[in-house]
């Protein structure tokens, strides 16, 4: 089978497609043959800054080809996406039945790549922000490929205003079609009238303006791979607060919780009312060429490889 690796980090330039073994699942897993598989910003920057190279692992959609030792509920030809956390960007991949997710009818395999992780973090970082019905929303890399699913959320949440951020004012229209009420560019000097609550994809240099974007009491949760440093000072005058938040912990360690929200992604995508958007979709061997789209911050929606 062929799959993506790369031997040192750097750029997008590093990665390369090789013939690899098709892998063996364990117990509890399944061997998928891939359908479609997610680009994310954090793999990208891992690609750039991990000292060593790791597998390219992420959500993945596709057919169940093979069942581990002891799998109960899943069969050969069965339709699911999920995360891997191995190789991902390959022909074959392994998902843990725990990660994994039936796909349902009406649903492509971009479609569920687009919306499971994607979804998953949006949502999830929606619940720590502890919304209330009526409160103002910002959200930070609105037309990423979590950004824009939570707009989406957001305003089927009940905001009373969806404020989104973006790196280029061309994305205005586009994030606007999503409900946001507002669109502001990361350059300008005010990003308008105080919000209640932040869903930071960015972090790094963004940091410090969302959090001042923030009324008194407001909250802000991180979900990027962005890092940056928030001063207490700031925080302490406004008695605003930040909060972390990582999927993979929900998934390991609350796997009810987990399951509850993909249950609740399927249900909006079902009745039509959360649309994930696929920027483009690349075949493997233009890896190289996903990656640039991300780091370019071009994309307006998901990123995907189709093997």
């Amino acid at each position: 089978m062929r799959r993506v690796r790369y031997d040192h980090s750097g750029g997008p330039e590093v990665l390369r497609l090789e013939e690899a073994p098709l892998p063996a699942p364990g117990p509890g897993e399944l061997l998928v043959r891939v359908a479609a598989a997610g680009v994310t910003l954090p793999v990208v920057r891992k690609v750039r800054e991990s000292p060593e190279p790791i597998p390219l692992g992420g959500e993945i959609a596709g057919e169940v080809a093979g069942l581990g030792p002891g799998v109960t509920g899943f069969a050969p030809g069965d339709r699911v996406t999920g995360l891997t956390f191995g190789h991902g960007y390959a022909d074959y991949a392994l998902l843990h039945t725990s990660m994994a997710s039936p796909v349902p009818d009406g649903a492509s395999a971009t479609d569920a790549v687009a919306l499971v992780r994607s979804g998953l973090v949006a949502y999830g970082a929606l619940q720590a922000a502890r919304p209330a019905p009526g409160e103002a929303a910002l959200i930070t890399g609105a037309a990423s490929g979590v950004g824009h699913l939570a707009v989406q959320l957001a305003a089927l949440g009940g905001a009373g205003r969806v404020v989104g951020a973006v790196s280029d004012p061309a994305k205005r229209d586009f994030v606007r079609s999503l409900g946001a009420t507002e669109v502001v560019a990361y350059d300008r000097e005010s990003w308008g009238e105080p919000v209640d609550y932040c869903l930071d994809a960015v972090g790094g240099e963004l940091l410090a303006p969302a959090l001042a974007a923030l009324a008194p009491l407001g909250r802000l949760v991180a979900y990027s791979s962005g890092g940056g440093t928030v001063r207490a000072y700031d925080l302490l005058v406004g008695a605003k607060s930040v909060t972390g938040f990582q999927l993979a912990l929900i998934a390991r360690g609350h796997p009810d919780t987990y399951e509850a929200w993909r249950r609740e992604l399927w249900r909006l995508f079902g009745d039509g009312a959360l649309r994930p958007a696929v920027h483009a979709a690349f075949p493997l061997e233009e890896a190289a060429k996903a990656h640039e789209a991300i780091e370019s911050r071009a994309n307006l929606g998901k990123v995907v490889l189709v093997p």
